[in-house]
């Protein structure tokens, strides 16, 4: 599903260059839960962006479902993205004095025109991913009115409401405590043994990566080893 060759990322820092990532290359099976680790500053958000098709590549090849994502204008990525790929941010970038409902309803707004659903069947669809968030009775609720796991699986919610194939989670039990870190894990799972979402995440959390199916680990903007 997702192939990547010699892919390396180097940002100018004034005068200066910074290369997030170097030549590196990946390949990630469709229905696979893959997880991210390594030291803070060793390329894995800036990895998982370029996968997400956040961010574009300096150099190096990206295909997703056997086409060719590198070399797409940001129009062309924004359409992939919204295709494709579900978003879940460790600091959740929900809008402020923006109800739940709406804030789920964002990317089947921003759907193009051709495959843009009428404003009832956006509403219905987004109260259905709230329900299976377990926050169909905060729908109406702002962020400033929900815990930081509440707020985590409205993200979610919002990811998964145009049914994509892949799920991309930087560090998302980051901001979290326990306990609504286990119930963000559960809903993972679940999407992962009964959807069979395509997932990646960034994580520090070492409970999160024992569920993955593959850890890769890097360093200095390179895969330094992988493993089950």
């Amino acid at each position: 599903m997702i192939e990547l060759e010699g892919i390396t990322k180097v940002y100018d820092m004034g005068g200066e260059e910074l290369r997030a990532l170097d030549g590196v290359t990946l390949t990630v099976k469709g229905g696979e839960w893959l997880a991210i680790m390594g030291p803070s500053g060793c390329g894995k958000s800036t990895l998982l962006n370029i996968i997400g098709c956040l961010d574009t590549p300096t150099s190096g090849s990206y295909r997703l479902d056997g086409r060719p994502v590198d070399g797409l204008d940001d129009a062309e990525l924004a359409a992939v993205r919204n295709r494709s790929i579900g978003y879940v941010f460790q600091s959740f970038n929900l809008l402020p004095r923006t109800a739940a409902i709406r804030q789920v309803m964002l990317p089947l707004q921003y759907r193009r025109n051709g495959t843009k659903l009428p404003g009832a069947e956006q509403e219905a669809r987004a109260r259905a991913a709230l329900e299976w968030v377990g926050l169909a009775d905060r729908a109406d609720h702002d962020p400033s009115r929900l815990s930081g796991g509440q707020r985590q699986r409205v993200a979610i919610a919002r990811a998964l409401v145009n049914e994509p194939s892949i799920l991309v989670a930087d560090e998302p039990t980051g901001n979290l405590d326990s306990r609504s870190g286990a119930d963000i894990l559960r809903l993972l799972e679940v999407l992962h043994k009964e959807r069979r979402m395509t997932i990646l995440v960034v994580t520090h959390d070492d409970e999160i990566a024992k569920h993955a199916g593959r850890i890769i680990r890097m360093r200095d903007g390179r895969i330094v080893s992988e493993g089950n």
